[in-house]
């Protein structure tokens, strides 16, 4: 098994000064990294996760997940090896396909969108074209259907699997399974990874309004993008999934990161 990694994904910067205070509070909290929503808000996450650089010493700063439809191939490269060169390696790459609603920022930016196989099709380009370089970023891919999943398991160094947020641990398990049988030889080098949606029963409105659901609803459904508030049955359960489909990296949204900073602590303590 890997050891945990923990880490914070924020999607909302309104100045830099806000946007670096978070970056130092995520770090004295002890999580590993520090990751960029794509846009942040309106604002690109290469631009802020450079400042972050500046304000932070171990941090790990990276990308969930950048639109590969966004980013013209080189001029992601230049960007990401920019930043992996400068913070001596505290840079990892997340890269997707886009979540709904990605075309419009596509088209602001004068790109097309393609076709969903379309979008398979140019990550795969991409990708190669990022692993030209020796020394690079560590490359994070973020799937849940079967052929993100399949580019996943021949490429990436961590996949977060995206699944719904009502999603059970029967039906993870099911997702999980088919990543493993899909990575086969390659499955020791990949790291496993879940993004978390909250910690706890409150209501949130504004995860209903994404969702379409609201937490108390996925905390009674039994849903795994939601822990339980109390930090030693949350660290309970990490290990559990940990032993059972070996996932070691977990993310939560930024406005968990107090309640997930003593859930992590003692994750760490019981099982490294």
């Amino acid at each position: 098994m890997k050891p945990f990694r923990f880490g914070v994904v924020a999607g909302y910067a309104p100045d830099l000064t806000s946007w670096t205070a978070q970056a130092e509070r995520v770090e004295k909290l002890g999580f590993d990294t520090l990751l960029a929503t794509d846009p942040v808000g309106t604002a690109d996450p290469f631009v802020l996760l450079g400042a972050a650089a500046a304000v932070t010493i171990d941090l790990t700063l990276g990308t969930f997940v950048l639109a590969d439809p966004f980013r013209d191939a080189a001029a992601l490269g230049w960007q990401a090896q920019t930043l992996h060169r400068q913070t001596r390696g505290r840079f990892e790459l997340g890269l997707g396909v886009g979540r709904p609603g990605a075309e419009t920022h596509a088209a602001a930016l004068g790109r097309e969108f393609p076709s969903p196989g379309e979008r398979i099709t140019r990550m795969a380009a991409t990708i190669a074209h990022l692993k030209r370089e020796p020394d690079r970023p560590r490359l994070v891919l973020a799937g849940g259907g079967p052929k993100m999943l399949a580019l996943a398991a021949q490429e990436a160094d961590t996949v977060t699997f995206t699944w719904r947020p009502t999603t059970t641990e029967a039906e993870a398990q099911s997702i999980v399974d088919q990543f493993r049988e899909l990575a086969g030889s390659r499955l020791p080098e990949i790291e496993l990874g879940l993004n978390l949606m909250a910690v706890g029963s409150e209501p949130s409105p504004g995860i209903a309004r994404w969702a379409g659901v609201d937490v108390p609803e996925l905390a009674a459904g039994g849903a795994v993008t939601v822990l339980p508030e109390d930090p030693g049955a949350a660290a309970e359960t990490l290990l559990r999934w940990r032993e059972r489909w070996g996932i070691s990296y977990v993310t939560i949204n930024s406005g968990y990161a107090e309640p997930f900073a003593a859930i992590a602590d003692e994750a760490r303590k019981a099982g490294g």
